[in-house]
């Protein structure tokens, strides 16, 4: 047994052995056990009966938001009547593999819980669209901008623990430069572009590590400018992760202040699809967007 929807052959794009981390495996092991159990016509609470759980980590399993037990995952292939060894084998490795922690573990003490999911999405997606109203999108700021950011949100952590978060935020830049690399289109809010976080010294660099950064092939940064009025996604940050692999659905994270939350009900996600296309057509093109930014840097 293969997983079908393993995307092959085409730029920017793997099966679960180019991914990062243990997310997409998780996602799409609990892809295949929904179907195995939809297919046999076993409920959501029979299963969780059979591996002493509730109806709820049945779905959290199902929708690839919690880790596997080997034998929790033997037990229900067994219920669901998978008895070819090939295909057991296949289906028992991908659990080891949704059960391996990715890079990011080791900075455990900087990650919220609501977060874990949230880093393996951006490391393994093939593709990354978002909306930034008030700062720079992540994987674009530098590392003093960072700094400065991650100083105003500190809520009495120690300058080490700063520092820690800052590590990881650099870190995650690495999704840029992978093989193959994550496709990042950015529109970014002119508010954010003219807050000058850290003072000039830091808006600067930050401004023109943007327009470096717009020089990457993978990587396409658009300004909504004042000048556009309203626009569809004032409302707040969106941000849309395409996985590498096509029987998974995209998934929407809607960052908060002290927690984020996922969409990936497909009206939903077909809405927020919606409205990051009215944005790239309202923002200001590339070369406008890049000529922006280049008159900031002038003015400081």
């Amino acid at each position: 047994m293969t997983p079908e929807g393993a995307r092959t052959g085409e730029p920017g794009r793997g099966g679960p052995g180019t991914a990062t981390g243990p997310t997409v495996p998780r996602m799409m092991l609990g892809a295949e056990l929904r179907r195995l159990r939809e297919q046999c016509g076993v409920t959501g609470s029979e299963a969780g009966d059979v591996i002493r759980a509730s109806h709820s980590k049945i779905s959290r399993l199902e929708a690839g938001r919690t880790g596997f037990k080997t034998r929790d995952v033997a037990d229900l292939l067994t219920l669901y009547g998978v008895t070819d060894e090939a295909d057991r084998a296949t289906l028992l490795a991908l659990a080891e593999q949704a059960n391996t922690p990715g890079w990011w573990h080791t900075y455990h003490d900087v990650v919220p819980r609501h977060l874990e999911l949230f880093l393996g999405l951006e490391q393994a997606a093939d593709m990354i669209r978002s909306y930034e109203l008030q700062f720079i999108p992540g994987l674009l700021q530098t590392e003093d901008y960072a700094r400065e950011l991650f100083r105003l949100t500190r809520d009495g952590e120690t300058d080490r623990t700063v520092e820690r978060r800052v590590e990881l935020r650099i870190e995650r830049r690495r999704a840029l430069h992978r093989v193959p690399p994550v496709k990042l289109w950015v529109v970014i809010d002119e508010a954010a572009l003219r807050r000058p976080l850290g003072g000039p010294r830091v808006h600067r660099a930050q401004l023109r590590h943007l327009l470096e950064m717009s020089e990457l092939p993978n990587v396409t940064i658009q300004v909504m400018p004042f000048s556009a009025g309203g626009h569809p996604a004032m409302g707040g940050p969106i941000m849309l992760l395409r996985p590498p692999v096509d029987d998974l659905p995209d998934i929407v994270y809607l960052e908060q202040p002290l927690s984020g939350h996922y969409v990936d009900r497909t009206a939903d996600v077909e809405h927020y699809r919606h409205v990051m296309n009215q944005l790239v057509i309202e923002a200001a093109s590339t070369d406008a967007s890049r000529a922006m930014i280049a008159g900031m840097v002038a003015d400081l």
